[in-house]
């Protein structure tokens, strides 16, 4: 919405909150219980700052409790889509609703909950219902105070934006003054008097994150960027050359990048040579990662530090902002995963970043549209995506498998419709007859998922056909695959990638 933010956990120093001087605070959503005995609340200034409050989830409950109110847990847990009825306008929701249906107003939303507001605080009035929840909204239009029950910030409340539109900037008053341009101005501004005379290498993937790392960092401090590409053995059919070929300083592209390439692929096997557990691949992935890295600027002067694509929701699965307060989900090699030694320092300027504020800044700074919009690839690469011990002969298998899917979905013209689509190698057997012979091999999941911020996502309703097509084209062409099934799991509760 262009508004500047900040997050900070719920011990925030009171001078800290008034140095920011904010015009209005949210409180948000969060896996833990208010009725426990020992439980996060908010700061009590945060109801003394005499700006506006939203409560979203956990953040209503706690304001309810803190407030007068009383919170119990429900005897039915609402998770997934739910319907509002709206009853009582208020500044927040006035003229926003999905439906009118005999004079009453309705709301399409996600819950995810298994405690509820059972009674306001003095001063609250019920703004909405769900038939297990009597308060589903609550506001105090005089002190500007709201609560939510249900996630304005998902993709699935429909009207979430417009919600948050309205208390963002409407009801405190902001301005959409932090554009991407402002965002590439404040990165550069901070990068250029870090490192000043010193050499920065980055891991250069190909995908977006590290792609606009890369051109922020060119454009920052110019040839003391130096970009390493490892090729570990676990990247899509043919993507090494396309990365060589996009960023590389002797190919005719708009890049030209000083990249140094890195065969690794022996290395990684090796290693992961029997590990099965998802979080143990990661690190072993993430600490070779760094090894190769650093035995790299061993070779470069003065090279200090060590640049990645590190943006939030990594952060957020890795429990790795500041105090650690998030439940950890899953380790991301560039997070969760690094070893606590390092040589380099570590510069990741889209940290506090997401997805999709990731792509308006490769806009920003000129990166064609097919870097910008290409569907995220895991730093782990297909160690994450094959189930169990990583093997060459898995990996063979499911590179050809993901190039037939992706070529389809091009050929379909559903690439650009979904936000993310891979194939992913299961380490179980199928019976199957291809050509009237018995055949007993293993199966591949199809995933595709439609997001914009990628912390929730909805699996993409393909058409029947095409995922026919998809496949009747692996089983066929691929000597080793027997059956292919598609996941349609939503996240939550799934996450997109499988481990």
């Amino acid at each position: 919405m262009g508004v500047y933010c900040e997050i900070h956990p719920f011990d925030l120093p009171y001078d800290a909150a008034q140095a920011f001087a904010p015009m209005g605070i949210i409180l948000s959503g969060g896996p833990e219980s208010v009725i426990l005995d020992e439980t996060l609340k908010a700061p009590d200034y945060v109801f003394e700052m005499s700006v506006p409050v939203l409560g979203i989830c956990y953040g209503m409950h706690t304001m309810a409790l803190q407030l007068g109110g009383r919170v119990e847990a429900s005897d039915q847990r609402e998770f997934g889509y739910a319907r509002v009825a709206l009853k009582k306008d208020s500044r927040l929701l006035e003229g926003i609703q999905d439906e009118i249906q005999d004079d009453e107003r309705f709301l399409d939303v996600w819950m995810s909950h298994g405690d509820k507001v059972v009674a306001l605080p003095d001063g609250f009035e019920q703004l909405a219902r769900t038939d297990s929840c009597e308060f589903a909204a609550m506001s105090d239009d005089s002190r500007h105070f709201y609560g939510v029950q249900f996630h304005p910030e998902v993709n699935h409340t429909l009207q979430g934006e417009a919600i948050l539109r309205r208390f963002i900037l409407d009801v405190c008053g902001c301005a959409g003054l932090w554009t991407p341009a402002n965002i590439v101005e404040d990165i550069i501004r901070d990068v250029s008097a870090r490192v000043g005379t010193d050499q920065v290498i980055l891991g250069l993937s190909g995908g977006v994150d590290s792609s606009v790392v890369a051109a922020l960092l060119s454009r920052a401090i110019g040839d003391q960027l130096t970009c390493v590409f490892v090729d570990n053995g676990l990247l899509r059919l043919g993507e090494a050359d396309q990365v060589m070929e996009m960023f590389g300083r002797d190919t005719d592209n708009t890049f030209h990048l000083d990249i140094i390439r890195v065969d690794a692929e022996d290395r990684f096997l090796k290693q992961l040579e029997g590990v099965q557990n998802p979080e143990a691949k990661r690190k072993i992935i993430g600490n070779i990662f760094i090894d190769v890295f650093e035995e790299e600027s061993s070779r470069i002067e003065n090279a200090e530090y060590l640049a990645q694509g590190t943006i939030y929701p990594d952060v957020i699965e890795s429990a790795g902002h500041k105090g650690g307060k998030a439940h950890v989900i899953k380790s991301h090699h560039n997070v969760g995963g690094l070893p606590e030694q390092m040589k380099l320092a570590l510069i990741e300027p889209l940290r506090e970043l997401f997805k999709d504020e990731v792509r308006k800044i490769g806009l920003e700074l000129g990166l064609p549209e097919a870097v910008v919009f290409r569907h995220p690839f895991p730093g782990p690469g297909l160690g994450v995506r094959i189930l169990g011990e990583v093997t060459k002969a898995h990996a063979d298998l499911l590179r050809q498998a993901d190039i037939i899917y992706i070529e389809e979905l091009y050929r379909a013209g559903l690439y650009d419709k979904v936000s993310q689509a891979f194939a992913v190698f299961l380490p179980v057997k199928s019976v199957g007859v291809v050509g009237d012979a018995r055949r007993y091999e293993y199966v591949i999941a199809l995933r595709a998922v439609e997001t914009i911020d990628f912390m929730t996502a909805r699996w993409a309703h393909l058409p029947y056909d095409f995922l026919e097509l998809v496949s009747s084209r692996i089983i066929n062409e691929i000597s080793g695959i027997s059956r292919v099934t598609y996941d349609i799991s939503s996240k939550p509760p799934a996450t997109i990638e499988w481990e």
